[in-house]
């Protein structure tokens, strides 16, 4: 098994469709998609982000960061919530990031999350933080 992220990224045009969709019309289709994940075990999180409006961005373009309040970039560049699933592989992320509601104008970006067992497990800093994902559960 690996971990996926999908990364769900809207459209102004996207965000104005959902505008006219009623909540509990979003919550529904959301909930039983998300019960389908639960269901077929494979849901570790999922998350949706506040508005990019409330944002802040440390930018480290420069010789020192520079804090700004967002928006940041364009709604394109942006994303508005993720999942975090446990697959057999990228295909079967794919599957399931196909079968997600309330996806019209939008794009959802794919990306498998690496394993603390990629990195040297000979460096103190892996040994650490290995320590601790192994106290908190994580492993």
């Amino acid at each position: 098994m690996a971990k996926y992220m999908l990364i769900m990224r809207a459209t102004d045009d996207s965000y104005a469709k959902f505008e006219n969709i009623d909540f509990n019309e979003i919550l529904e289709a959301m909930g039983k998609f998300n019960d389908e994940l639960i269901r077929a075990g494979v849901l570790l999180a999922a998350e949706g982000l506040d508005d990019a409006k409330e944002t802040v961005v440390v930018d480290f373009t420069g010789e020192t960061p520079v804090v700004t309040d967002g928006p940041y970039g364009e709604t394109k560049e942006l994303f508005g919530g993720f999942y975090i699933l446990d697959v057999a592989s990228k295909q079967e992320a794919v599957e399931w990031a196909r079968r997600a509601p309330m996806t019209a104008g939008t794009k959802t970006e794919i990306r498998r999350v690496t394993s603390i067992d990629e990195f040297p497990q000979d460096n103190e800093w892996i040994q650490k933080e290995r320590a601790w994902r192994e106290q908190t559960g994580q492993l």
